[in-house]
Formats: C-alpha cells, sequence, structure tokens
C-alpha cells in the first residue's frame, strides 16, 4: 500500500467543528445525525422496502424532486414512453432512498469493509496511466454513490483532490466533510476557484472532478445530451491541457440488490482534448448518454440539470411536452 500524503495545502477546504453547533438551533440536525447512525446498521432488505415505499410517495407528487426529474426525462428521452420514464423515475428514487440510509456506513465501517463491498471492473485503465506516472482527472458524473471510489482510493493509498460545494448547514457540511477525508486527500471549495485543484493536480494528486452540472449560460456552452441541448462546462479539455492529464471517464453505481458499490472504469478518452470547447463538452455528454442508456436509475434526474435555455425560459414552471402518439 502507498504512503498516503498528507502534505498541507491552505486554500484546502476543511470545515472545523464549532462550539456553536451545539446551540438549540443545530438540535434537530444532531437528532437527525444519531438516528441515522444506528439506523444505517439495519439490515439491507428494511432499507429496500422503505426505500421502495418511499419512491411510491415521492413519484406520485407533482412537485419537487419527481416533477424536476419528469420535465429533464421528457426533454432528454420525447420518444420514450411516459410509462418508461416514471418506471426510471421510480427506481432512482428508490436508489437514492436506499443509498442514503446506508451511507453513514462509509465513516462506521473501515477500509477493509469499503474494500469487500466495492466492485471495480476496468481497474486496468487507470493502472496503465498510473504507472507511467501520468497525470489524471477523472470525469465523474452525479451519480447517488459518486464519493465512493475517490474514499477507496485514499483508503488505498492514493492522493486524490475534487472540489465540492458547501451545503447551507455548517454543521451537515462539517459531518460530510469529515466522511470525506477520513481516508486522506484533499477537497477545494468551488467558490475558491480552479487553481488550487491545479496546482494539486499538477503536484501528482488524482484529480476527482464532477463537472455535469447546470454552472449557468455564461459559463457553459450549449451541446448536444439525448435528444436535447445542455449548457455545459467545457472545462475537461482545460483541466487537461493545463494538467497534461488524462481523462478517465467513471460511473458509479449502488447495486440496491446487494447493498454493493460498483464501479466502471472506462478508458481514458481518445482525441482529448478536441480542438473546441464544444466538442469537449460533446465528448463528455456522449459518455453520460452512453452510461445512462444502461442503468438510468443510477444518474440524478432530480438535479436541474437543463436550468439554462438559449432562449432564457425557466422549462421547471412550464407544461411537459406532449407525449408521443
Amino acid at each position: 500500500m502507498k504512503n498516503t500524503r498528507y502534505d498541507f495545502d491552505p486554500k484546502e477546504y476543511s470545515p472545523k467543528f464549532e462550539t456553536r453547533f451545539l446551540a438549540p438551533k443545530y438540535w434537530a440536525t444532531w437528532l437527525g445525525i444519531l438516528f441515522a447512525i444506528p439506523f444505517s446498521l439495519m439490515p439491507l432488505r428494511l432499507h429496500r422496502w422503505l426505500a421502495l415505499c418511499a419512491a411510491k410517495k415521492v413519484v406520485s407528487r407533482s412537485k419537487g424532486q419527481a416533477q424536476r426529474a419528469r420535465v429533464n426525462l421528457s426533454y432528454c428521452y420525447p420518444k420514450m414512453p411516459q410509462k418508461e420514464r416514471e418506471e426510471i423515475i421510480y427506481n432512482m428514487i428508490s436508489t437514492a432512498g436506499a443509498y442514503l440510509m446506508r451511507f453513514p456506513l462509509l465513516t462506521l465501517r473501515n477500509r477493509k469493509w469499503l474494500a469487500r463491498n466495492t466492485v471495480v471492473n476496468g481497474l486496468e485503465n487507470f493502472n496503465e496511466q498510473r504507472s507511467t506516472n501520468q497525470n489524471i482527472i477523472f470525469l465523474v458524473p452525479h451519480t447517488w454513490s459518486v464519493d465512493v471510489f475517490a474514499m477507496l482510493l485514499a483508503s488505498q493509498g492514493h492522493s486524490v483532490c475534487t472540489m465540492v460545494k458547501s451545503q447551507k448547514n455548517p454543521l451537515s457540511e462539517w459531518a460530510m466533510s469529515k466522511q470525506r477525508k477520513r481516508y486522506g486527500g484533499r477537497l477545494y471549495e468551488r467558490s475558491g476557484g480552479i487553481k488550487p485543484f491545479i496546482k494539486a493536480v499538477n503536484d501528482g494528486y488524482i484529480g476527482y472532478f464532477l463537472p455535469d452540472q447546470d454552472h449557468g449560460a455564461k459559463k457553459s456552452v450549449f451541446v448536444d445530451f439525448c435528444a436535447t441541448t445542455k449548457a455545459t462546462l467545457p472545462v475537461m479539455g482545460f483541466l487537461a491541457k493545463t494538467t497534461n492529464s488524462k481523462i478517465i471517464p467513471l460511473w458509479t453505481e449502488f447495486d440496491i440488490k446487494t447493498g454493493r458499490f460498483v464501479i466502471d472504469i472506462y478508458p481514458a478518452l481518445e482525441n482529448f482534448p478536441t480542438e473546441t470547447p464544444e466538442g469537449d463538452a460533446t465528448a463528455m455528454n456522449r459518455f453520460i448518454e452512453m452510461c445512462c442508456q444502461d442503468k438510468p436509475e443510477q444518474y440524478m434526474w432530480n438535479l436541474k440539470l437543463l436550468h439554462s435555455q438559449q432562449d432564457g425560459s425557466y422549462i421547471y414552471d412550464t407544461p411537459l411536452p406532449e407525449e408521443p402518439q
């Protein structure tokens, strides 16, 4: 096992415990944490049953996460029958529920448990690049178990860095950061800019980057995504050039039947970066499209993936497109 690096970086994001977290304002959060810890140790079959029950209720609603997923899927797969889209949403919410109920296990259990409960496919695609001291940045779409492989790498002694967006609740943010960094690695807050992340990769850290959320029209290019267009960050090409890195696509899965995490590591993107930002963004979207064909329930369709529209409209408040006849 390699020795994990703990070298100090003053720009690293590392929330500290504060005495104000003991104030009544945060008691509800503490109760949630104290309940979640023993509950996560309950059998998987109980978590799965509760997740399936909760999914039925959530899917029946015409607002919130289920509705955002409906809008996203209707634009991305307009020819797909509504029944099939509803099934994806039901499976997505079931997956999310079971995963979140078991989420504390990533802190409560040790690295042996993590390795035993994680299946990694395509590890040779990582080892091949790492054996030549090649800089690497993983392209990681927003799936429910998105943090798992970064933690697994860190638990095996690899130096990993990633960027995060802080939560509004500082107590929850502190607890989440403790979990993400329990085996080492670095976190950088998005509001601090991308330069610290670039420096870390240039210093030999493995980059773990989630670029598929909608960050606004000004920072994005509009390129094809499934059957629609999506405001997409063209940042992966820039990062590849700036850090002389290979971009390795990654897809993470939580198997609701077994409780295991499944990691699919793909070969590094060929002929990347492309000649244009639009080409870089399109390459990323095509990878996500490919993965969603087989395992659409793993993707976070509940996010406002299509928030930015070229015409300035806001599609999440408008009626859904008509169903195909």
